[in-house]
């Protein structure tokens, strides 16, 4: 499917170009795109090679089997493929609860190391699984608690009510997340994904073939009263994190304070967290850490042919001037159902490009005005999915998928239901607001 997405967005984007004596700029925007997705990816590097070598320390300290085996009555349903207390479920797990805390550095190095767990499952190496697609599916829902950069673009525009779009986002990006499992899970049924379920060979940890083997435990010495000691340590940050809160109510709303706490504290909390919990267990935390985070730089190099193939593409289509035939031929039909035309673009390039979909949302804040109708719908709609092909791009690159199967359509979907359901609930919230 990505084959067939990639040769339509370069043959008409060039077929366009043409026509409209855009080929300079579609020229330029390849080259440039290239150079892009080369730089996105190394800049990737730190923060998988951070956030994996945590996921090693907590595989040491054994916390990914008391979190694969907490939450597996939901993930052993979603996900019956694979095995309960497989690595794959707690790296699932750290994911998806990442991107629902807005923690988006974290997020992909869970997910990636998620991938690389579910392919040592797969015996059809290159062919995405059902749990792959699921599971990718469930990412480009993008459900999240706050979403930060949103509101924090909201106030920087002069907002009077920034975090006004947090409960319209947990609609739109809640029912895009029940799209995205229902789809994956249906369209897996159909003749002919059925057909192309990779079932070469049984999967390990099935009745037809052994489970894999379970990582070897390190020797471990843990401290003496570590537990003791990690408790103060917990005590004492809880007791700093209430007296800042209790400082910042002082002056700032408590809307402006939850959200400097989730954009602010969450990651280092994880980071220390993670660490505190591997040393109390009697993991030699720095070579652990070390270890696990070797495998980022590798990752990274692996994903680079993927983000320039599509990101090329995507720059193509957006430089030929696709997009803006394809605004004024969707927008008459759109306008009536609340979705404006300023707004079409952020949705058409909301599942294709990240930077390109805040940048309109951006522009529309500015022009419109951050609490008008329209700067709420776009603010709604960044907020209630994620970039369907850079997910699809780096997680199947980073183990080699070739055969995505319906992980697209999949994705797709999410990214309608969540479009739909951005313009229901802010027609039915600020439908009376000046557009």
């Amino acid at each position: 499917m990505l084959n067939v997405v990639f040769v339509a967005l370069v043959l008409v984007s060039v077929l366009v170009a043409s026509f409209a004596g855009n080929m300079q700029a579609v020229s330029s925007s390849a080259l440039d795109a290239a150079k892009t997705s080369v730089e996105l990816a190394l800049g990737l590097v730190g923060a998988m090679s951070l956030f994996m070598g945590l996921m090693k320390v907590a595989q040491d300290g054994g916390l990914l089997r008391v979190i694969a085996a907490a939450a597996a009555p939901v993930m052993r349903r979603l996900f019956p493929e694979v095995p309960a207390e497989h690595p794959a479920m707690s790296a699932m797990i750290l994911n998806i609860a990442s991107n629902v805390l807005g923690l988006g550095n974290a997020a992909t190095p869970f997910g990636i190391r998620a991938m690389q767990e579910l392919d040592r499952l797969n015996p059809v190496k290159g062919t995405a699984t059902n749990a792959m697609v699921l599971f990718l599916a469930i990412n480009t829902a993008g459900l999240a608690i706050l979403p930060t950069s949103v509101v924090a673009l909201r106030a920087a525009a002069g907002s009077k009510d920034p975090a006004g779009i947090v409960i319209t986002t947990w609609f739109a990006s809640a029912c895009a997340t029940i799209v995205a499992i229902l789809a994956a899970i249906l369209l897996s049924k159909l003749p002919r994904f059925r057909a192309s379920n990779p079932r070469g060979a049984p999967a390990p940890g099935t009745a037809d073939a052994p489970a894999p083997d379970a990582p070897d435990e390190p020797e471990r010495t843990p401290p003496r009263f570590g537990v003791l000691w990690a408790a103060a340590y917990v005590v004492t940050i809880v007791a700093a994190l209430i007296l800042h809160v209790v400082r910042r109510t002082s002056e700032q709303p408590w809307g402006e304070v939850a959200r400097g706490v989730l954009s602010f504290w969450m990651i280092p909390g994880l980071i220390a967290g993670l660490v505190l919990f591997g040393w109390a267990r009697g993991v030699r935390v720095y070579e652990s850490l070390v270890s696990g985070a070797k495998d980022g730089f590798q990752v990274a190099l692996r994903i680079i042919p993927y983000l320039v193939a599509i990101l090329v593409a995507v720059a193509m289509f957006r430089a030929s001037g696709c997009l803006g035939l394809f605004v004024a031929a969707v927008s008459p039909l759109t306008t009536p159902w609340g979705l404006p035309a300023e707004a079409v673009p952020m949705a058409v390039l909301r599942p294709l490009s990240g930077s390109g979909a805040f940048g309109v949302m951006s522009e529309i804040l500015s022009t419109r005005g951050p609490d008008s109708y329209l700067g709420y719908l776009v603010s709604t709609m960044q907020g209630s999915t994620d970039t369907t092909f850079y997910i699809l791009a780096v997680y199947f690159g980073a183990v080699g998928i070739k055969k995505t199967r319906h992980a697209v359509p999949a994705g797709l979907a999410a990214d309608v239901a969540g479009t739909l359901a951005a313009v229901f609930i802010c027609h039915l919230v600020w439908g009376r607001v000046t557009p």
